[in-house]
């Protein structure tokens, strides 16, 4: 799978080090930023599709990768259940033959170029080798997100359009089905953490606080007990150990003085994903699997943050060095045969895409 830093690198640019605490959305309503009424009301069951088939693809004249829809939530109510259903259909001209990263998201500030603009992820995805798939997302906690006019983005790296003997690019649908009701706990806010961002990954030069620094959130008041929602997945191949796609390592969530530890690998792809792909698709990876939805990695962090009214989030990985790189003092390690150079193929920079969001509850 190929996933290029430099489209990446523009996204990282848009979400600097905090040197005060990230402040919550200031919202009065249930479906805000901040604690709602102290009776919460069930909303009327709906569905909100805001991609209906919309084709995402490049050529070299027209770039789509990148696709923006407008969509309207209910403002007001309470949901006990909010189920994402995500889809992917071929075009004429078929799907794109490769497993390309993809993600559904929510455009919250408009930066200089659609790289630069803060986007917080709903959901991540791998496309299938070539074929159909779908995918049904519980997406419940993320209600106080989905709440009024809001602008809804669909983004897949793929490098094939109309004309490409390797398929048109794809057809994505997404639609939100949102059934009313109160759930056991109540999201009142969704907080920023990490955006989508690049972390290069066993190159001493990059290290990973740089890509990202420890964050200091202020927590909502009224809140009883909170979350990370994180996205990981590793991509670059033909480093040492195969890093980072076909690597497992560590990754650590230190909050306040609090560690917490997952080992991101993903060994079920042979019975999770989309059958019948025309590609190497039951291998195990980091993280993810072609055509598979990325399983949010979800922490408990209530007893992490009692009596406080900010937390500090750091992230980290396990230690390495990629030895299998440009600038390496012996170039050794490349486990597919390459040089040390990266070639956009075979051989690229080992990394990890990131991004956290802090849930509130009452």
């Amino acid at each position: 799978m190929r996933c290029l830093p430099a489209l990446s690198a523009l996204v990282l640019l848009s979400h600097a080090a905090c040197s005060e605490p990230a402040a919550p959305p200031d919202s009065s309503g249930t479906a805000g930023g901040g604690p709602g009424p102290s009776e919460p009301v069930p909303g009327a069951d709906t569905v909100v599709t805001p991609h209906d088939k919309t084709h995402v693809y490049f050529t070299g004249e027209d770039n789509k990768r990148i696709v923006d829809a407008p969509a309207t939530f209910p403002a007001e109510g309470e949901y006990s259940q909010i189920v994402l259903h995500l889809s992917l259909a071929c075009p004429d001209g078929g799907c794109d033959a490769w497993d390309r990263f993809a993600s559904l998201g929510l455009v919250t500030a408009k930066g200089n170029t659609p790289e630069e603009d803060t986007v917080l992820e709903i959901a991540r995805y791998i496309t299938p080798y070539a074929v159909e798939g779908a995918w049904d997302i519980d997406v419940t906690d993320l209600r106080p997100l989905l709440a009024g006019e809001v602008t809804v983005r669909a983004f897949i790296d793929t490098w094939v359009g109309p004309g490409s003997p390797y398929g048109a690019g794809w057809l994505v649908t997404a639609s939100f089905e949102m059934k009313g009701g109160i759930p056991a706990k109540l999201p009142v806010a969704v907080l920023p953490v990490w955006d989508r961002r690049y972390v290069a990954y066993g190159d001493p030069s990059k290290p990973v606080s740089g890509s990202a620094p420890a964050q200091e959130i202020m927590l909502p008041e009224g809140s009883t007990s909170y979350a990370l929602r994180t996205f990981i997945t590793g991509h670059g191949q033909g480093n040492a150990d195969n890093c980072a796609e076909f690597c497992t390592r560590k990754h650590t969530f230190t909050v306040g003085a609090t560690p917490h530890e997952q080992d991101i690998w993903r060994s079920d792809c042979a019975t999770t994903a989309v059958p019948g792909q025309q590609g190497t698709w039951k291998y195990p990876r980091a993280g993810w699997c072609p055509g598979a939805d990325v399983r949010p990695w979800t922490v408990d962090i209530t007893a992490d943050v009692a009596g406080a009214s900010t937390v500090k989030i750091a992230y980290g990985v396990e230690e390495y060095e990629n030895t299998c790189r440009p600038d390496a003092a012996v170039c050794e390690g490349c486990s597919l045969g390459t040089g040390c150079d990266y070639d956009g193929g075979a051989h690229t920079e080992p990394n990890y895409q990131l991004s956290t969001v802090l849930i509130a509850y009452r």
